[in-house]
């Protein structure tokens, strides 16, 4: 999963509206399960080719995920270039929704960075392919609730693999990023036993854990706290902090996080190995989210989509377990399982139905 030229993906889409400002790219990984899903990322990235090539590789994720989350959905992902403090507007998103409802229900679209609940009840007024949306406008609200929860149990799978027991109880955890997921994670974590400490950019968001969790113990930035004393990493912002230079100065034994592309280049998941870290995909345990927002396309039952989410604990537990027998780094064990299910499955649509 190192190069991202699109040449895997069924279809990627540029769309533009120049009154709006609105600079979008959809790209579409595979539709072999079902139609694609994957949020939309608002980001000011550096050129054009830096956001394709985010999009192309955030699609690929979104593939894996929802082959490992049991769903019967396709990888896709939007990407909006530009700085949403800036440029969002309600006639920026609604012509974002009605490129979204030009590909025909072949992609939904969810939150993602820089995009949020209300932004996708406005991008709905356009298209019939947009969840996440708020519980007042029929859908099924903020995704990260799950998704710290299914982090939260794939952490569990990886406490029981690492020491004997699936809690966090007595264990130090360290979560880089308090914000959609990390905050709801540190509650968990806390409600479990775990110590916390925690780094964030953002002054409100260590305003949030001084007011709410003053238990927490907040360190300078993520480098104070990769080098702490810690049991478990869990990085919950961006993706690709798990590099060359991080992964030796790790402390912990054990990284579970809700960021997505934790693994800078595909030879982490080795190095990781060699330095006697247990590496959690992040594809696998932040799938709470996605099930969050799949459940909404039926209609939305909180109930059922928690359980589902719950299932993370025992899908981490089987791809440590592959890992073992195998003898492959986890992050292959779950590529191996993802891509099993995609072509079994995606598969069965050649047989004709008449």
């Amino acid at each position: 999963m190192d190069v991202f030229d699109g040449n895997e993906h069924e279809q990627v889409v540029f769309c533009q509206d120049r009154a709006t400002g609105l600079k979008a790219i959809i790209g579409i990984y595979s539709t072999a399960l079902g139609p694609a899903l994957g949020g939309t990322r608002f980001y000011p990235y550096e050129s054009e080719a830096a956001a394709l090539a985010d999009v192309l590789k955030l699609s690929r994720g979104m593939a894996y995920k929802n082959a490992m989350a049991g769903l019967d959905l396709g990888g896709g992902k939007g990407v909006i270039w530009g700085d949403p403090e800036r440029l969002k507007s309600e006639a920026l998103l609604r012509a974002y929704g009605r490129f979204v409802e030009s590909l025909k229900g072949r992609y939904y679209t969810a939150c993602d960075v820089g995009t949020y609940v209300p932004d996708m009840d406005m991008v709905a007024r356009e298209t019939r392919y947009a969840t996440g949306r708020s519980v007042e406008h029929g859908g099924a609200g903020d995704s990260s609730v799950l998704t710290a929860w299914g982090v939260f149990q794939g952490m569990r799978a990886a406490a029981e693999h690492t020491w004997g027991a699936p809690s966090l109880r007595g264990r130090t955890v360290g979560i880089s990023g308090l914000g959609k997921v990390g905050k709801y994670l540190a509650g968990h974590l806390l409600e479990d036993g775990a110590t916390v400490l925690a780094t964030d950019v953002s002054e409100a968001a260590r305003t949030w854990a001084r007011t709410t969790h003053p238990q927490i113990e907040l360190v300078a930035d993520t480098t104070a706290l990769i080098t702490s004393d810690i049991d478990v990493y869990a990085p919950c912002a961006l993706g690709g902090a798990l590099n060359d230079e991080t992964v030796p100065a790790l402390r912990a034994k054990v990284v579970t996080g809700g960021a997505n592309n934790q693994l800078a280049h595909a030879g982490i998941g080795k190095l990781l190995e060699d330095h006697g870290i247990l590496y959690t995909p992040d594809y696998v345990v932040n799938a709470g989210g996605v099930i969050q927002v799949a459940d909404e396309i039926h209609g939305f039952d909180f109930a059922r989509a928690k359980l589902r989410a719950t299932g993370i604990f025992e899908t981490t537990r089987r791809i440590l377990a592959l890992a073992g027998d195998e003898g492959v780094p986890p992050a292959i064990a779950a590529d191996r399982l993802a891509e099993r299910r995609m072509a079994d499955v995606g598969r069965l649509r050649s047989i004709h139905l008449g």
